[in-house]
């Protein structure tokens, strides 16, 4: 009987660990996604001379880049010329603080920001951009939607899944853990999903707009945060599902070997 209450004992300690391993990774996958949806360095733009390129147009390039009809090749050009950043929901600009045609070129550099309106997420691109009259682009236009939907479906499955994980605490049952696994994992084919939208979506771009001689792009830390979120969500349903079966087996041999 000893040894047998030492075995439960060993079995209780596993699984517990196994569930705040798995908790600790879903909360650290949840900030990473979180910072990565709020913040505006998914892409960057890296110009040579972006000051010397904004003085030859003057304020009209910023005047562009806020106006409401501006479109994707007014907004991307700007990008391209003042060192631009494009995040999910907001693209940014760095032009010189006091950039009128009458004054000297400026290193006092400031980064301006605008917003992506909800209709401009579910605009559509055109094969030609810029070019309304050259018909959609279906395979752009509806990665550019998915990179808008799938971090916020996988924040919602975490969510989801974190309240399940309450609620088998407040049962003190592991078996609803399978669902929180599940969730998890689901929230991770969102993650990598949206992942390899935004690099399908950027590639694409670059063929219809290619990169200027004197202009180098890369991902982000805000995308890098995308991408380290998935695998840790991964890990976290393996966990969540692995304690949950596993003890529900060990539960019914043991059950079995009681009645035995």
């Amino acid at each position: 009987l000893f040894l047998y209450s030492s075995k439960d004992a060993m079995m209780d300690n596993r699984f517990a660990t196994a569930l705040v391993i798995a908790c600790v990774l879903s909360l650290i996958s949840t900030i990473y996604m979180a910072a990565s949806i709020g913040t505006d360095f998914w892409y960057e733009y890296h110009t040579l001379s972006p000051a010397e390129n904004v003085s030859e147009a003057g304020r009209s390039i910023w005047d562009e880049f806020v106006s409401d009809e501006a479109d994707e090749k007014t907004y991307t050009d700007a990008l391209f010329r003042c060192n631009g950043t494009v995040g999910l929901w907001r693209r940014c600009i760095t032009i010189p603080k006091n950039s009128h045609w009458y004054s000297p070129p400026e290193t006092d550099m400031t980064t301006n920001c605008i917003s992506f309106s909800l209709s401009d997420q579910f605009m559509e691109k055109y094969i030609e951009p810029g070019n309304h009259n050259s018909g959609t682009d279906l395979n752009r236009t509806y990665l550019w939607r998915l990179q808008f939907l799938l971090p916020f479906v996988s924040l919602g499955l975490m969510c989801f899944g974190a309240l399940i994980g309450l609620c088998a605490c407040a049962c003190r049952s592991l078996y609803p853990a399978i669902a929180t696994g599940v969730l998890h994992f689901l929230a991770g084919l969102c993650t990598l999903g949206l992942v390899g939208c935004y690099v399908a979506g950027i590639e694409l771009l670059h063929k219809k707009l290619p990169l200027p001689d004197d202009v180098r792009g890369e991902f982000g830390w805000s995308f890098c945060l995308a991408c380290v979120s998935a695998p840790l969500q991964f890990m976290a349903a393996a966990l969540f599902i692995w304690a949950a079966h596993t003890n529900r087996k060990e539960f019914t041999l043991l059950k079995a070997y009681r009645v035995a």
